[in-house]
Order: structure tokens, then sequence, then C-alpha cells
């Protein structure tokens, strides 16, 4: 069996990779499993040196890792450039974070004891990263994993397949067997999940991804970790500046054609900028240039999935039938291919509707407007997701009184779409649970082993 991967722009296979059977499986988990008791020997500067030296043979590749990227899943390729620089800043975070995180905490000396609390490696460590973003899905758990002592395996998404195996021949040169690629099915990932020498399973992905892997892993006391779906708010209060807001929401909903977990992905304006802001916003979407992602000059190439549009236009669809108006565009261009969506801007979408309420993945932008921020507030928290919420004001009183009712894991004033590495990234209700990143993000990859001493 094979697994073929089609650039979604032109229907072209970029690669076909052969699945991995039993066989080739259990060497990988013997091999992570002999890396990882050897890896675990290191100290954190031997950790650090090596990790670090494998960064730099992933940065000699770096151009046709990026060209990888555009023709699996359909960025544009500056976006794909972009992607593998602040893949490299966030390991770099993270290499810099990991002394204080990972230090042993000595705690106060009492008569004739000595207590002292260790973070040990979790073992080998499952990541199943996503494929929107194919590196910095992955950097988030591979490199704080590596750091703490374990070994990888990694299951990538069927759709970018070559990021997880450029991923195991660089950050796993320093031994044989440290970072493993698979190519599995879905019934070969629960089966793996299930082997009690997997010490740690991370996921990145959906919702109904999410519970899959939850209920494969629950025969078991391991940790899952999981970042999954989101329908992230923002509200554009009354004294926004739209001058600075406008190009930073449009962007926050369209750029990576939507397809961010953190995407902005309904929009409440307070009623006395709401006319201007959808003119506005209507203008800005105008300029965004679909087509070739491999030209300088596309800003959207085409959706990753081809049921992408499909699922879109639906929810545009049921939004009209609810009374929703479409501002943006009044009809779709004649000569996109079928995996394009162009941005698409709705007004006064009900709240109940889909497409304030489903994920839709992709440069679809509903708004409403509202009278308050009591109002805002309570719609932005209706919803089942919690992942991020941006408030957009120049009152940092009015940003920190909302935040503090905000059901989210990230809370911005001012900003959308962006992760700070030196932060914890997690999620509230269906969005998710664990976090990643920032000194946080290495307690999922450790376990606490308690030392306690008494000479006698």
């Amino acid at each position: 069996m094979e697994l073929q991967v089609v650039n979604p722009f032109n229907g072209q296979i970029v690669v076909a990779l052969p699945f991995d059977d039993s066989v080739s499986v259990e060497a990988k988990l013997q091999a992570n499993l002999t890396a990882q008791k050897e890896w675990r020997r290191f100290d954190l500067k031997q950790r650090i040196a090596e990790i670090t030296q494998s960064l730099a043979a992933f940065q000699a590749q770096q151009e046709q890792i990026a060209e990888e990227i555009t023709a699996q899943m359909g960025k544009p390729l500056t976006e794909s450039r972009n992607e593998i620089k602040v893949f490299f800043e966030r390991a770099q975070s993270l290499i810099e974070q990991a002394p204080r995180a990972l230090a042993p905490e000595v705690l106060d000396k009492k008569p004739g004891i000595y207590r002292r609390i260790e973070q040990e490696p979790q073992g080998v460590v499952l990541d199943i990263p996503a494929w929107n973003y194919p590196l910095l899905t992955a950097v988030n758990l591979v490199v704080p994993a590596l750091l703490a002592g374990n070994s990888v395996m990694i299951k990538h998404s069927s759709k970018t397949p070559l990021c997880g195996l450029r991923l195991a021949q660089t950050l796993g040169a320093a031994l044989p067997g440290l970072v493993s690629n698979l190519i599995l099915d879905h019934h070969q990932t629960q089966k793996l999940i299930q082997d009690e020498r997997i010490g740690q399973v991370v996921f990145t992905g959906s919702v109904a991804g999410g519970r899959e892997i939850l209920q494969a892993a629950s025969t078991r006391f391991i940790d899952v970790g999981l970042e999954l779906g989101g329908k992230d708010p923002a509200y554009v209060a009354a004294d926004a500046n739209l001058d600075f807001t406008l190009p930073r929401l449009v962007e926050g909903a369209c750029y990576n054609a939507g397809q961010s977990c953190c995407a902005v992905e309904r929009v409440y304006v307070h009623h006395s900028l709401y006319a201007e802001f959808l003119d506005r916003a209507r203008e800005r979407m105008q300029h965004i240039r679909l087509g070739d992602p491999r030209q300088a000059t596309t800003d959207q190439g085409p959706m990753a999935s081809p049921q992408a549009p499909q699922f879109l236009s639906a929810q545009v669809a049921q939004a009209k039938a609810a009374g929703a108006k479409l501002i943006h565009p009044l009809k779709r261009p004649h000569d996109l291919g079928k995996n394009f969506f162009p941005p698409t801007l709705l007004a006064e979408v009900p709240n109940h509707c889909e497409a304030m309420q489903l994920e839709s993945f992709g440069p679809l932008l509903p708004t409403l407007a509202v009278a308050n921020d009591e109002e805002a507030l309570a719609l932005m928290n209706d919803s089942q997701f919690g992942l991020t919420a941006s408030i957009w004001t120049q009152d940092q009183d009015r940003a920190e009184c909302m935040a503090q009712g905000l059901q989210a894991g990230t809370i911005y004033q001012n900003r959308c779409d962006y992760l700070d590495p030196a932060l914890p990234w997690s999620g509230y209700k269906q969005s998710g649970k664990g976090s990643s990143l920032s000194l946080y993000g290495f307690l999922g990859l450790t376990r606490r082993k308690a030392i306690l001493f008494s000479p006698g």
C-alpha cells in the first residue's frame, strides 16, 4: 500500500510513500527505545548542542522544504518560507527556556531531610502533527521532547508526510532512532497509541480526531496532549482604531487561506463602527490575489482539502438563509480552480448559524453588530470552543476586564492569530487539553520524581 500526496493546486502526485507495516513499526519502536535510553544520559548542554547542530542541517535544506510544503498543502511559497523562519525562532526560544524548565527543584531544608523534585522523561513520545502548519505543529512537541530526554516518533498528517520525513532525518541525526518517521493509517495509529512502550501522545487536529486519540489511549494511564479546533472570536470595540485593526483582522481570517487553528473566525463589531468596518473589510478582501502558490504575486493558494470549498459554501448558504448578507464576493470568480475558495465577508450573521458556531477553517469572515461590551462578551463565550480571543480597543482596562470573563486559552489585545513561545498554548472547552510551548509545555513531556533522603 502507498500513500499518495496530491498537489491541491494542479492535481499532480507530489510523492507516493509506502505505508509502514507491523515489522517496520516494531523495528522503529525498538530503535526509539534504544536511542532514548542513551539520549537520556546526555546532560542538557549536550542535548542542546546536538539539537542546535541538527537544526543547522535542517536550515541547509530550507528552500527545498518550503517548496515541498507548498506542493503538499497549497500555501503560497512566501508563507511556507515564513513558516520555516518561525520554526527556527520557536525552536530557539524553547532551547533557551529548557534549563529553567527542566532544572531540579531543591526544596527548603528540613532538619535531617533532603528533598528534591526531578523532571524525568516520559520515554518514547508519539507526535501526530497537523498539515496546516506542518512544521510549527511539530516543533511545539519535537524540540522540547528531545530537550527533556525523550525520543520521538512522528506520524505526520497524510497531506504532509514529507515534513515528518525531513524532521526525522535532521533532528534525529544525533542518534540512530532518536526521531523516527511513520506512515500509518488510522487503525495502525490507534494500535501504536495502545502500545505500552509509548509514554506520551500529542495530537494536533480536529475535535473528532482528538476523541479518537483519547479513546485509543483510554485503556492506559498516559498523558495525552490535544490541540483541537477553534472558532476564535474578535471584538472591535467602540474606540478601536480601524486603520490599525482592519488589515490585521482580515489577515487573521485569510492568512494561510484561513487554515489556522487560531484564525479569526467570527467578528463582533460595536454598532457605531459596523458600517465602516464592513466597507473597509470588503475593500481589503478585494485586493487579496488568488492563484498559483509558487508565484510571488499570489496571496492565497488553494484549500488543502478538496472538500473544503463545498463545506464553506454550505456555511455561507445556511447563514444567508437565516438572514445574513453576503458582502464579498457577490459572485464566485469563474476562473478559480475547484480547490479555491475566495475571501468571503458576511454581515448580520445570527449567532446560532454554523458560520458562527462550527469551525470553518477557511477564509470566511462572519460578522455581527453588538450594542456594548457586555453583549460582545456573551456572544464570544457562546461557543463550544475556546482557543483564542482578541479585543480591539485602545483602553487596556476594557481589555483586562473582558479578558477576565473570556473563556479561552489566549486573550489578545490588538493582536490575533499568533503564538508567543514564552506563553503556554492551551485551549478551553473542546479546543483541547494540556499545554504546549513555554515552561509549562515541558510538564506534559516529563514526569515528576520526588527525592526524599534522610541521612539517618
